[in-house]
């Protein structure tokens, strides 16, 4: 009786996880949103009177207190943003217009050497050398 109820109710959780994830994935390619899109920002209408205001880098002291977890996918979404600016500063370089506002490349690669170095640093101080070799690659493949 106690195993049927634990194994259903996990395969019950298991089974509510998957239709949520194909639900999901069914509203994605639907064709709600094109995976393209990702590459282009979102255009500023004309009407606002003045420019919008971009965050600022990430600073090494408060990358230091995140997690490895975090780090990661703060990496991945900095890489995001970074061919998201790259790829419509291209675009607009071929029709001639300037590219509006150049510095915020410059914010995400400083986020992403902090990242780094944070990550390296991390490395340095484990005490396992061979858990360390294995940090110091997976940093450099970044």
């Amino acid at each position: 009786m106690f195993l049927t109820r634990v194994f259903g109710r996990a395969l019950f959780g298991a089974a509510a996880k998957s239709e949520a994830s194909v639900a999901a994935a069914a509203a994605y390619s639907t064709g709600a949103r094109n995976p393209l899109e990702e590459f282009f920002e979102v255009d500023i209408k004309p009407d606002d009177e003045s420019p919008p205001v971009y965050g600022r880098s990430w600073k090494a002291s408060e990358l230091r207190l995140k997690s490895w977890d975090d780090l990661n996918k703060l990496w991945y979404v900095l890489l995001k943003e970074k061919n998201m600016l790259m790829t419509q500063r291209q675009m607009l370089n071929t029709q001639n217009l300037r590219f509006p506002s150049p510095e915020r490349i410059s914010k995400v690669r400083k986020s992403m050497c902090r990242i780094k170095h944070v990550l390296t640093e991390r490395a340095i101080e484990e005490p396992d050398p061979r858990r360390s070799a294995e940090m110091k690659r997976m940093i450099n493949s970044l």
